[in-house]
């Protein structure tokens, strides 16, 4: 076995999608000839805890834990939020909703923006890379993997690979600077820039990329130069797309009943910028006129919702319709995704959007449910959704097109059943991708030797 340090800031206990994707990686590894060991922090400020998915890792596997300070508190202080669990994904005041955001709101991630760069794991990149180099010292491995975001993971990876000579994956599953939300962060120019200069010194400098999306892996290559280590095939450049996956073994348990009700259900995190707006209209329309539709139609999130949603489902006169579930063990959401008569999927409206391709589109389809999904016509999303005859996506103010297809749906669901999607899927298997990861591996392991 080549043994290869992962570099990760969320692992179990965390919950969420952010976990899913390097723990599916590390269950299949050994398989593949790789001993993972994981460095992560010690009591991070998560999202979201699933005591459930530490079942997952695979026995004997070397997780090295050190403390992480982050300036949460500073937040929680200014907002008032002292004693309360953080959801780091609600920071962004960006986009639309019903309520002005708070001055204090304002300030704290100004604060957070421009004074912690890139991201408020800042204080771990120096103490981790010393502690790492000690470590490699008497506990070699042949690869090391950073995965991010937080982005700041890539710059202890980056550290620790210059310091060793050991080669470096760098492992991207969202954009840097070209990630939606940036624009939003009330950076200034300065800023900006440094995190620029950043992100191009980490893609220049591994020696592979690892990314989830081919808008993604387009954009990385722009960055990487075509020297860069001197060896990358001109039409690579060393950029890998190794997208994320659902893992087959979540997926065999009993079989789960459809729900009697119209259920349209959303599972993981739901913020402002992802509101289907047109879908509300178009649902309480349908309530309005049908005492039928309103006393089938149930809409359930799961997951951590943004206000602003809330309020716009409410204010549309659904909110008898809407049943709202807290974060809940992942085996528990993948029950309640395979008893949905409808998945509904929400990417961000903004234009960069169209390289995001979610975690948990994975696991809708291998749901087999119909994706009612919301995003950039042409991205990749829309392109994979297509490719699997999953479902529809719809830019956010097609209202014509969605009130169709929710009419059609609700024809079937009337009729006989709304029936489970068949498309071709298992090249997104977590075995078959970690199988693509361990190829990387190879490539620039041997090209060490």
């Amino acid at each position: 076995m080549k043994r290869v340090l992962i570099i990760t800031y969320y692992w179990p206990p965390a919950g969420g999608s952010g976990v899913q994707r390097w723990l599916k990686f590390v269950k299949y590894l050994r398989e593949f000839g790789y001993e993972p060991v994981v460095y992560t922090p010690e009591s991070p400020e998560f999202m979201a805890i699933d005591e459930t998915l530490a079942k997952e890792i695979p026995q004997g596997v070397e997780v090295v834990k050190r403390e992480i300070f982050e300036p949460y508190s500073i937040y929680k202080i200014l907002t008032g939020k002292r004693g309360k669990t953080l959801k780091p994904g609600f920071i962004n005041t960006g986009g639309s909703g019903a309520k002005a955001v708070p001055f204090k709101e304002k300030l704290s991630l100004f604060i957070r923006s421009n004074m912690f760069i890139p991201d408020p794991k800042t204080f771990w990149i120096c103490p981790s890379a010393r502690f790492l180099k000690k470590y490699l010292k008497e506990n070699p491995v042949e690869a090391i993997i950073s995965t991010g975001p937080p982005h700041s993971m890539h710059l202890i990876a980056k550290k620790v690979s210059g310091a060793t000579g050991i080669p470096w994956i760098a492992d991207f599953r969202d954009p840097w600077t070209k990630m939606y939300t940036f624009k939003y962060m009330r950076y200034s120019a300065p800023v900006i820039a440094i995190h620029k200069i950043l992100e191009k010194s980490v893609v220049e400098s591994a020696d592979a990329i690892v990314t989830v999306t081919g808008t993604i892996g387009r954009e990385l290559r722009a960055l990487r130069k075509n020297e860069s280590k001197g060896v990358e095939a001109a039409t690579d450049m060393g950029v890998h797309i190794i997208t994320n996956g659902f893992d087959n073994a979540d997926f065999s348990t009993e079989n789960v009943p459809l729900e009697n009700s119209f259920t349209l259900t959303y599972t993981g995190l739901f913020v402002r910028t992802q509101n289907p707006a047109e879908l509300w209209k178009v649902l309480a329309e349908r309530v309005r006129n049908s005492s039928v539709f309103a006393k089938d139609l149930k809409i359930r999130l799961i997951g951590h919702t943004d206000g602003a949603i809330l309020e716009d489902i409410e204010s549309n006169g659904l909110g008898g319709n809407l049943e709202i579930m807290d974060y809940m063990p992942h085996t528990e959401v993948i029950k309640w995704q395979r008893g949905a008569q409808i998945l509904l999927l929400s990417g961000g409206m903004e234009p960069e959007s169209k390289g995001i391709l979610t975690g948990k589109f994975f696991e809708y389809l291998a749901a087999r449910r119909p994706i009612l999904g919301f995003g950039p016509k042409g991205g990749d999303m829309d392109i994979a959704l297509e490719e699997c005859e999953a479902g529809k996506m719809f830019d956010y103010d097609n209202k014509a097109d969605i009130a169709e297809w929710i009419d059609r749906r609700y024809e079937e669901y009337k009729g006989t059943g709304i029936p489970p999607v068949s498309g071709k899927i298992e090249k997104y298997s977590r075995r078959e991708l970690t199988a693509r990861l361990a190829g990387v591996l190879n490539e620039i392991t041997e090209r060490k030797i």
